[in-house]
């Protein structure tokens, strides 16, 4: 996912998607600790796509008013 993708979504669709991404990532380390987890490369999109949700999370609530 790119970060323009992310910018687009709203905050609702984003808290939806990282809770589904941190599921997967869950998912992933039991396949992993298994050896069932073919493609590798999967676990670091993975990651990179939460941090990239909690970033703009993030960053919209720093901006909104208080």
């Amino acid at each position: 996912m790119k970060a323009e993708e992310v910018h687009a979504k709203s905050d609702d669709e984003l808290k939806e998607q990282l809770l589904d991404l941190r599921k997967e990532a869950f998912n992933m380390r039991f396949r992993t600790a298994s050896g069932q987890l073919e493609n590798t490369a999967q676990v670091r999109r993975v990651r990179r796509d939460i941090a990239r949700i909690k970033t703009v999370l993030g960053a919209r609530s720093a901006q909104a008013p208080s």
